[in-house]
């Protein structure tokens, strides 16, 4: 498992930077290659600790899982002496995360899904929240730990973490990488590895407190009517089951408003299949603009004055 150590010239915080926990999910694998030569590591304090990919198995297979069909970031704190991945989780625990200060690690959508790049984090710790307000996305999800998860085994040593997911597995996605060089590098400034810029910010990350993800009903093709990041209202049309040999359409609504921040991009689904995930916020219609004002930011034709924070964009 290849490891980037890059040291300041002064003592700091120690971050951990991670992806390719589920193998498929390739979007920080960019995002870390992008971030090891960012030219403002020179005049950097502390260490930078990057692994690109961190289940080797399952990026080389094209999987999201280790060899043993395990979940890695299932598998913690894991046993030196249970499963393949058990092994691995262990090993990374006591090797790698905990001789960090801070962490952040980097997902995708699970494959045939696509994510609303979004951080999600225990905001009721303020490590944690003030390092997830410095990563520049629209949406904000206050997730509970959920058992297995490197994040909770983190939590449980006491070093903040966030995770930031964006984009679909096996899929490169510009807007997504580009946000999580951005990203990283203004957590490195708010948790003083690097110096703090003064910077207009187009929009303040909303903070949603529940999701849902609502359900086919039946089997059959599925059409999506909204595209990501939509505002739903409570009986919104967000898409259309049909049978391929024909019959009627099956409407599916939003049970309630929100903003869609995941989807299935699947046409091919069976009753009970993911369609859509909904975040829930006091005050969607606002959420809506914010989404918005982050898709124009990062969707910009870069000249030599915004490069400080990207590298070039892959085409």
């Amino acid at each position: 498992m290849p490891v980037h150590v890059i040291r300041g010239r002064k003592n700091g915080p120690r971050l951990l930077v991670c992806a390719a926990l589920h193998g498929d999910e390739i979007n920080g694998v960019e995002i870390i290659r992008r971030l090891v030569t960012h030219p403002a590591l020179a005049k950097m304090r502390g260490d930078l600790v990057a692994i690109p990919i961190v289940n080797v198995y399952g990026f080389i297979h094209q999987i999201r899982y280790l060899p043993d069909r395990r979940d890695l970031n299932r598998s913690f704190p894991g046993s030196e002496t249970g499963s393949m991945a058990a092994r691995l989780a262990a090993l990374f625990l006591n090797e790698v995360v905990s001789k960090c200060t801070h962490g952040i690690d980097l997902h995708t959508a699970a494959i045939h899904r696509d994510n609303l790049p979004q951080v999600r984090a225990c905001l009721n710790d303020p490590a944690t929240c003030q390092m997830a307000n410095a990563f520049p996305v629209s949406v904000l999800l206050d997730a509970a730990l959920r058992p297995g998860t490197i994040r909770e085994a983190a939590g449980k040593l006491g070093i903040p973490w966030i995770v930031y997911e964006a984009g679909e597995a096996l899929r490169f996605d510009e807007v997504s990488i580009r946000a999580g060089v951005r990203g990283i590098v203004q957590v490195m400034r708010e948790i003083g590895m690097l110096s703090k810029r003064k910077i207009n910010k187009p929009y303040v990350p909303q903070v949603a407190s529940r999701s849902y993800w609502v359900r086919a009903p039946r089997s059959g093709i599925y059409r999506s009517i909204l595209p990501m990041g939509a505002h739903v209202s409570r009986g919104d049309l967000l898409g259309l089951i049909n049978d391929p040999y024909g019959g009627a359409d099956e409407k599916i609504h939003a049970p309630s408003s929100g903003i869609i921040i995941g989807r299935t991009n699947l046409p091919l689904v069976y009753e009970g299949d993911a369609l859509c995930h909904i975040a829930q916020f006091r005050h969607a219609s606002d959420v809506a603009s914010v989404v918005e004002a982050f898709q124009s930011e990062f969707e910009v034709v870069f000249d030599d004055s915004t490069m400080d924070d990207f590298d070039a964009p892959i085409m």
